[in-house]
């Protein structure tokens, strides 16, 4: 994967994120390296790997190009593990070798333009009819929906407020409809758009697990993918300390190159220092995950402070550059941009301090 990512998709990461374009190109090598189906059973054409394994791959990725971690963290933890942990064996059959041969990317829509980190408050119905379900409601701030054949929805029905199901939606569906290209600020090559469900009617098929059950399914997707966002965060932030560190040994001021001032080594320092400890948290969260524990707390523990982590590193980063680091020249200025959105996407930061303390203090 490291060697994938530097020579393949690094000479690609800038135009990524100028042309604000997924490298579709790349999917097909992607899938042969087993990167699109690190969730999905051999049977079904996947590599489905451990969630440290995951983790790794997609440390590796982040490291070098953030979109293309972020779409790759979504696709495998939001769009295929819920049908491989859930899916019939007809679903699976049905979706699970396209997504993970990079045919389609996966998606799952949860967030609402009045609803998101409040999933109770969302207004996304699936009405129960004869032969199955029609489904109404609006999408927001979704990944790879563009890029996707099928989307998983999390809808409540509307006969019973306090009831959620995930629903498989085919995006050639009648009254599915996949709006523009979000503008963002960073991660800028993986696609966000709105998702508008009109009238969409689904077979009693559609329903994704058990029916109204979709809340604690999705918990459950929430806290592995939030182990996955933790390392896309390790991964961005490896990638800017060595940019930083490679930069400071080569530039000179004072007649000393800047490794040699105790500012920039504290920087470094601190920078290396809290990389090791977000990694050591990511592993320990996925290790928990691998042997079926729970992992809930840790998740989003790992999540937190590599996120916020990112945040700090991608930040020194830019300021051992000094001026060159606001320049588009260097990428610590995209990995900066880049590491911003790993607090909210996920559950933001202050959700995961809730979800912490929760956990604490029911340990007591």
């Amino acid at each position: 994967v490291r060697s994938f990512a530097i020579k393949e998709l690094a000479p690609l990461a800038a135009g990524i994120d100028a042309d604000a374009r997924f490298p579709i190109e790349l999917l097909p090598k992607m899938a042969s390296l087993g990167l699109l189906g690190m969730t999905i059973p051999d049977e079904f054409g996947g590599s489905e790997l451990d969630a440290v394994g995951i983790s790794l791959a997609i440390s590796e990725i982040g490291r070098i190009c953030g979109s293309t971690g972020l779409s790759l963290a979504a696709h495998v933890g939001l769009g295929c593990y819920p049908i491989s942990r859930w899916g019939t064996i007809e679903q699976k059959k049905l979706w699970l070798p396209s997504l993970a041969a990079g045919r389609s990317l996966g998606a799952l829509c949860l967030t609402e333009p009045d609803a998101g980190s409040d999933l109770r408050g969302i207004r996304t119905t699936a009405k129960r009819v004869s032969g199955g379900y029609i489904l109404n409601g609006s999408k927001a701030w979704i990944t790879n929906p563009s890029l996707s054949d099928v989307l998983i929805v999390f809808a409540r029905h509307s006969d019973a407020h306090t009831e959620y199901s995930l629903l498989l939606v085919p995006t050639s569906e009648s009254g599915v409809d996949i709006g523009p290209p979000e503008t963002k600020m960073g991660a800028r090559g993986s696609p966000t758009h709105s998702v508008t469900l009109a009238d969409v009617f689904l077979p009693e098929t559609a329903i994704l697990g058990t029916e109204g059950k979709g809340l604690s399914h999705t918990l459950e997707i929430l806290d592995g993918g939030r182990i996955s966002i933790g390392a896309l965060s390790v991964g961005i932030a490896r990638g800017a300390l060595e940019q930083a560190v490679g930069y400071a040994k080569s530039r000179t001021a004072f007649g000393r190159t800047l490794t040699s001032f105790q500012a920039i080594q504290w920087m470094i320092a601190d920078a290396a220092t809290e990389i090791e400890a977000a990694t050591l948290l990511v592993y320990q969260a996925s290790v928990l995950k691998d042997q079926g524990l729970p992992f809930s707390r840790q998740a989003a523990m790992a999540k937190l402070f590599a996120s916020e982590a990112a945040e700090r590193v991608t930040r020194n980063a830019i300021q051992i550059f000094g001026s060159y680091g606001y320049s588009k020249e260097f990428p610590v200025e995209r990995m900066y941009r880049d590491a911003r959105l790993m607090t909210i996407g996920e559950g933001t930061s202050e959700i995961q301090r809730v979800v912490i303390s929760r956990g604490v203090i029911k340990e007591g």
